[in-house]
């Protein structure tokens, strides 16, 4: 199956395509490489999931938030290229976690989104390079901001 079948099968809902709240680009293709920018957890009415990951929320609730951030990446790749048959593999994801100061597990926060990846491209072309930190705070109080990197198809 390609990305935009297994998406369809997993019968995901993506979130709209997030507008920057700054002077950024949410996505910029270099030759081969597809950049976006730190996204955060937007769900599919628009809003956001708000909260700190060990006060307001749980480590369960942190990491679907992370899922939905994968979910609003998506959407930024659907609106710029206009399929995910487009991407041929994740490079790299950098997740912050914004959690108390204790907080110890953020890689687990953070693989909400990297196994939504891994279900879209597979585990070969879906799992790349990962880091994942806690945060003092994110903007907006959300609770997890993910950017990655992309390798396209030549086309």
């Amino acid at each position: 199956m390609t990305p935009d079948e297994k998406f369809a099968a997993l019968q995901l809902e993506l979130p709209p395509a997030p507008k920057p709240i700054g002077v950024y680009k949410p996505l910029l293709i270099d030759g081969k490489h597809c950049y976006v920018s730190g996204h955060g957890t937007v769900k599919p009415d628009g809003t956001l999931i708000k909260g700190r990951i060990g006060k307001d929320m749980s480590q369960e609730e942190g990491k679907l938030a992370a899922r939905q951030v994968g979910l609003a990446i998506l959407a930024t790749l659907k609106a710029n290229l206009g399929s995910l048959n487009r991407v041929k593999r994740v490079i790299k994801v950098l997740g912050m976690v914004n959690c108390v100061p204790e907080f110890e597990k953020h890689p687990f926060i953070i693989n909400g989104c990297s196994e939504l990846f891994a279900e879209i491209w597979g585990q070969d072309n879906g799992i790349g390079v990962r880091s994942a930190v806690g945060m003092g705070s994110l903007p907006d109080n959300i609770p997890v901001e993910i950017e990655a990197l992309f390798e396209l198809h030549e086309q």
